[in-house]
């Protein structure tokens, strides 16, 4: 068998070590989803020869703008931006945030290469303003290209895909920043324990959070970062979420109950994944990533968009310090008459990131506005979202985070009839804290999403989720989006002039009557829930946080 053809940008020693080359196959399938099991499959994996084949295919095929800068432009412009320069002296454009070049087992002269082209690409490409994955991806790129100007025209491909349903790269601050943000929202849901761990560990599990891009970009090894890379092709940006969370559930299980190597989490996981072939091969990677049943990808995108409008509410669209989550929830002002700092810093861990930066304003409390579900509402009206805290006369404490305003409860026309997303949740605090999701969150085989096309629901009486406008944009988890075998589960909230009801199906996870007075709570089928405190229970306490933006720094 005849070795690797190598290119000269490639330390060949370095290579072999990294990923032993078992000569070429070939590829004769076009069918995207043969396509999609084998780069899974990873058939192209071991092949230098047939992972260019397949790499020059791929990118070829992605719908670009019309002006796309090609090999041509590159070989026009490069002596002219690097100058006398040497290689390895070359500054790398601001857009790259600092981030190094991985060494990928390229030689000085590849290292050199990336750098002349990630400048050439700042050029050609002026509104790229944040993207600090592009030095992988040109690292890897290179590889598979026959000079620097084939790797340029593969990398501005990427970066001018004009298939807004097929997101690649983030290019900017406020993408980088939404997506961190929903990745945050996707570990809160599908990787509890590694996120209990890492608010129990980090003084702000945002921050570590945000680095999820630096794992996959620049710290997994070459040989799992190019398997990652050749699915990523196939299938696009929601495989990155997928391998990040799979990455945090395998440090989860390594390090659980194990003191941390140092007092930076972020550090640990970055040691973790440099070093990931101790514990997990790229094989085992992938297939614990592609056991995660994500929300579609057109949920996915919906929640991106919530977390972007979000930023720009905030008016963070270029870099800038965060606010720590802690003091979202601060000593020195928060008061409740029901739950501590730590306990509300605990609710706060699990609401959706774009609401974990602001800080919690009550809304109402029995205490002082009276044990009255008129008053209850007139306080919450027009908050979206709010926290509800009830405390028994026997001390237990439990609530219920409500994704949507109480004034929905309006649309029924004096019946009660349910309303809300799947972004609602009950917990319980004392005893013990527990917190109980949409239960199509765990159970993703109970439904397949529906078409995402404006259409009118009619409000049963009885239990219906409110209508959208045509021209609104559809929340994330709604349930309009998903095929579910009956509506029970999907009672979320429901509110009336003698009952409040949160979770329904089987029974309320939460009822309250319209004094405040008594409660009951058992199991539903829309959280799947445990009763959240005795079944049947007198209050003593009740109140309603909101989210109010802190001022930006």
């Amino acid at each position: 068998m005849h070795p690797p053809a190598y290119n000269c940008f490639v330390d060949r020693d370095k290579m072999d070590s990294a990923i032993p080359d078992l000569g070429p196959k070939e590829l004769s399938c076009t069918e995207l989803q043969e396509l999609k099991q084998l780069a899974r499959q990873g058939y192209w994996a071991r092949s230098y020869a047939l992972r260019g084949q397949v790499y020059q295919r791929l990118i070829r095929d992605i719908p670009c703008r019309t002006v796309t800068p090609d090999a041509s432009v590159y070989r026009d412009i490069v002596g002219k931006i690097v100058g006398k320069h040497s290689s390895a002296s070359l500054p790398l454009p601001e857009f790259v945030d600092n981030t190094q070049v991985p060494s990928y087992c390229l030689n000085s002269k590849g290292e050199g290469a990336v750098r002349k082209i990630l400048l050439c690409i700042s050029n050609q490409f002026p509104d790229v303003s944040f993207c600090p994955a592009l030095p992988a991806v040109v690292a890897l790129l290179l590889h598979y290209s026959a000079d620097e100007a084939e790797c340029f025209e593969k990398a501005c491909r990427i970066l001018a895909c004009n298939d807004s349903s097929r997101k690649l790269v983030d290019q900017s601050f406020l993408a980088f920043e939404s997506s961190c943000m929903t990745f945050g929202d996707l570990v809160n849901k599908y990787c509890q324990a590694a996120h209990k761990l890492m608010v129990a560990v980090s003084e702000d599990v945002l921050q570590v959070y945000a680095d999820w891009q630096r794992w996959l970009f620049g710290e997994l090894p070459l040989s799992y970062f190019a398997r990652v890379f050749d699915v990523f092709l196939v299938e696009g940006y929601k495989v990155l979420y997928r391998v990040a969370l799979a990455i945090l559930k395998f440090f989860h299980k390594v390090r659980a109950g194990q003191p941390l190597e140092s007092d930076n989490v972020k550090q640990d996981i970055r040691a973790f994944v440099r070093d990931i072939a101790k514990t997990v091969s790229p094989e085992k990677l992938l297939e614990k990533a592609f056991a995660i049943r994500l929300f579609s990808r057109k949920e996915i995108q919906l929640l991106q968009m919530a977390n972007e409008k979000a930023l720009k509410q905030k008016g963070i669209t270029v870099k800038q310090k965060r606010q720590f989550v802690h003091l979202a929830v601060h000593a020195d002002n928060f008061h409740s008459e029901i739950v501590g700092v730590k306990e509300m810093r605990d609710i706060w861990s699990w609401v959706p990131e774009r609401f974990a930066l602001c800080q919690p304003l009550l809304l109402f409390s029995s205490l002082q506005h009276g044990y009255s579900l008129t008053r209850f509402y007139f306080q919450c009206e027009g908050r979206e979202p709010t926290v509800l805290l009830i405390k028994t006369t026997q001390k237990e404490v439990c609530g219920a985070y409500l994704s949507t305003d109480w004034s929905e409860r309006n649309k029924f026309g004096g019946k009660l009839g349910f309303f809300g997303t799947g972004e609602c949740f009950v917990f319980r605090l004392q005893p013990e804290v527990q917190r109980y999701e949409w239960v199509v969150i765990k159970h993703p085989e109970l439904t397949k999403p529906a078409p995402l096309e404006p259409t009118t629901v009619p409000p049963s009486p009885s239990h219906s989720v409110s209508s959208e406008p045509a021209d609104r944009l559809s929340p994330f988890l709604a349930t309009r989006h998903f095929n579910l075998p009956s509506k029970t589960e999907s009672l979320f909230m429901a509110g009336g002039s003698d009952c409040l009801i949160i979770g329904g199906g089987g029974g309320p996870a939460l009822y309250i009557d319209g004094d405040l007075n008594r409660g009951r709570t058992g199991h539903c089928d829309t959280f799947n829930n445990q009763p959240l405190c005795s079944e049947n229970f007198l209050i003593a306490a009740v109140e309603a946080w909101g989210f109010q933006d802190p001022d930006i720094q």
